[in-house]
């Protein structure tokens, strides 16, 4: 099996999982508003056997402590089993399984798949994005007043968080904002061409790692808010269509 191959196939694998648990998982806190289940390290668990066994040599790294960083090997896989928990757990239907591969620190395959819709978004470097099998493209539209954005706040924030700030200075320069609880179906959403743009400074490698590679597969850009070069290993992130709102919010987002 191909890294493509291997991550959608494990992507099902882990939303089977989550189906599974759906109905009899139980919940602890982890921190205030951000519950984790054991339906999560479930789904981590399966994920890692079925690459695993495919590439014993590969490194990887995961959100519910999964992380084997040893060995030589060029590729990491990066994983969340479930991003969207609070959804999940209380039973709103947007949450996904994600799964990114790195080649020396570049990203070169991701799936992000949705149980609750079927839906499989992937992608491969140089080779263009798809969701079910089809082809996906960023939206055209370039006006800010007229476009829809995601954004992903602190789990726990107050009015004065900087965080809370930016999204008021975007809500009122584009036609909507939301904020949904999953940043790989943000992603996903941004490269279907559903809404124009998302942004957050709070996530996680595995939150944005295969989702970034969706957004530039389907011809969109992903910089930091701020404008500069994107590091998955650091917490600023903008994914936008590429036309020329995406300076638009960069200038929102940096006042």
């Amino acid at each position: 099996m191909t890294l493509l191959e291997t991550a959608e196939a494990a992507a099902r694998i882990g939303g089977e999982v989550l189906r599974e648990w759906a109905d009899k998982f139980t919940a602890r806190e982890k921190s205030p508003a951000n519950l984790v289940t054991e339906a999560d390290f479930a789904s981590e668990k399966a994920i890692f056997e079925f690459i695993h066994a495919r590439f014993p040599d590969h490194r990887f790294l995961g959100e519910e402590g999964l992380s084997r960083d040893e060995g030589n090997s060029p590729f990491r896989w990066i994983i969340d089993p479930l991003d969207g928990t609070s959804n999940y757990v209380h039973r709103f239907p947007y949450y996904a399984v994600s799964i990114g591969v790195e080649q020396e620190g570049v990203l070169v395959a991701g799936a992000v798949y949705d149980p609750s819709r079927d839906e499989m978004f992937s992608a491969a470097a140089g080779k263009g994005a798809t969701v079910n099998g089809q082809p996906m493209r960023v939206s055209s539209q370039q006006d800010l007043s007229a476009a829809l954005c995601m954004a992903s706040l602190p789990v726990k924030t107050t009015r004065d968080d900087p965080a809370v700030q930016r999204f008021l200075r975007v809500l009122e320069a584009a036609q909507h904002v939301q904020r949904t609880g999953s940043a790989a179906l943000n992603l996903a959403s941004v490269a279907a061409g559903r809404v124009e743009a998302f942004w957050s400074t709070n996530l996680k490698p595995w939150d944005m790692a295969a989702g970034v590679l969706l957004v530039r597969e389907a011809g969109g850009r992903v910089t930091r808010t701020g404008g500069g070069t994107f590091l998955v290993d650091e917490a600023d992130l903008l994914a936008s269509n590429g036309t020329p709102l995406h300076d638009e919010l960069v200038d929102l987002l940096s006042c």
